[in-house]
């Protein structure tokens, strides 16, 4: 048994960085809308990257992104 407390997805995804590219090393939640938009045109990467950056673009979409303000690391 773990005494080590689980992540919210969001807090997960809140923390979560580019690996690669121009923007490696940047929040997922940072990442600029318009290249967001790009990658969703271009098809997401498979696995979690992939994932997390297709939640960021609905999320971005639809203007939600003040949901990671309070859940941004410190």
């Amino acid at each position: 048994m773990s005494t080590t407390p689980e992540l919210h997805p969001l807090q997960i995804l809140a923390n979560a960085r580019m690996p690669y590219g121009r923007y490696a090393g940047r929040l997922l939640v940072d990442l600029p809308e318009d290249y967001v938009v790009w990658l969703a045109g271009q098809g997401f990467p498979a696995g979690l990257l992939g994932e997390h950056l297709q939640t960021v673009y609905e999320i971005k979409v639809n203007g939600l992104e003040h949901l990671f303000d309070p859940l941004r690391p410190g």
